[in-house]
């Protein structure tokens, strides 16, 4: 009998391996040849840099359970590590592992704010918010180099673009000097991710995304620079982080936040081995309740992508959320400032209409 050796977590990293993409028809694992000899110590992972040159930068979404249209983003792959990622099964498309895979191979856009200048430009171009980094953070360690999503704030503020940013990432302000002004014109608002206060917690599940107290800090710069800003609790891990959404909100909200939401943890494809296995890692005497708690918000399944149920699931579980964030949201007055934080498209009109008569 040939036995499989386990996967070790790797420090730094969210994944502990690179499992197989639902595209690929091999199956691999790691088995001992019988042989007692020590396991090489595993090299330092690298993250690479790969240039992706796409002929547009505009995505359209149709989902009724987010709150955008447009998005765009400058990167795929997410060196944040966050071991929850919902984006993580993407890299399957580009023949890579959700895994590891996703965390040290990151896709840059050099040309993003060409293609965006160019899209903005268009004379059948339709106003409306875009959303920057949604699948995945575009203040990751590569934009401190790379400053593709500051090129494309340059770009919103010329054209008057309103724009909205989800980030967990403390690297977002260095771009104040351009944030601060767009949100004078109500141009722009930030949404800052928070999953757990308890930074030994952060360490394992988003291993190089910024500390929680670095994360309030964002928070209470936004404020003090007049940016709305709110938080976001994504994701909801039942029997993790559950216990936390008062406390987080509570602490947003005594930073500045004004605004507040959640959402429930997501599963979708081979993310389901790789969150199991985390668990099985660092939580093995929780692991079989943390998957009955989301299965039972999921119709008896791991993961449902069902609109109206993607975002916060179904069932008395969800409900108690629900329940708890309506009152966490009454307490601190969130989401009440609508004026101040709608974001204004009529800007853009009048400066499209300026650049149609100088041509």
């Amino acid at each position: 009998m040939i036995d499989e050796i386990p996967e070790k977590p790797i420090k730094g990293r969210g994944a502990s391996n690179n499992p197989e993409s639902r595209f690929d028809t091999v199956e691999r694992a790691r088995v001992s040849d019988g042989w007692d000899l020590e396991e090489e110590s595993l090299t330092y992972l690298q993250t690479e840099l790969i240039p992706e040159f796409p002929k547009t930068i505009i995505s359209r979404n149709k989902s009724p359970d987010v709150p955008f249209e447009y998005s765009v983003n400058p990167y795929k792959g997410c060196e944040h590590g966050c071991v929850y990622c919902f984006a993580r099964p993407s890299h399957g498309y580009l023949g890579l592992s959700p895994g590891l895979d996703f965390e040290t191979k990151i896709f840059y856009k050099p040309e993003a704010a060409k293609l965006l200048k160019s899209e903005l430009s268009r004379k059948n171009y339709e106003c409306k918010p875009i959303a920057l980094g949604i699948n995945t953070d575009s203040y990751q360690p590569a934009e401190k180099n790379l400053k593709i999503t500051r090129s494309l704030l340059e770009v919103l503020y010329e054209f008057n673009h309103p724009v909205s940013i989800v980030t967990k990432s403390s690297r977002i302000l260095r771009d104040l000097d351009i944030l601060a002004p767009m949100a004078d014109k109500r141009l722009v608002n930030v949404l800052v991710s928070i999953t757990t206060l308890d930074k030994q917690l952060a360490r394992i599940m988003e291993p190089r995304a910024s500390s929680p107290i670095n994360r309030l800090s964002v928070i209470k710069a936004m404020s003090e620079n007049r940016i709305p800003c709110g938080v976001l609790f994504s994701p909801i891990i039942p029997a993790i982080n559950d216990s936390e959404l008062e406390t987080i909100f509570s602490a947003a909200s005594e930073n500045g936040a004004t605004m507040a939401g959640y959402v429930l943890i997501r599963l979708p494809h081979e993310l389901t081995k790789i969150f199991s296995k985390w668990l099985e890692d660092y939580f093995p005497d929780r692991r079989r309740k943390v998957l009955s708690l989301i299965k039972q918000c999921r119709d008896g399944q791991l993961y449902r992508s069902k609109f109206g149920e993607r975002m916060t699931g179904a069932g008395p579980y969800s409900e108690m959320l629900r329940l708890r964030f309506l009152s966490s949201r009454k307490r601190h007055n969130f989401n009440q400032q609508d004026k101040e934080t709608f974001l204004n498209v009529d800007l853009f009109s009048a400066k499209n209409q300026q650049l149609n008569l100088s041509l």
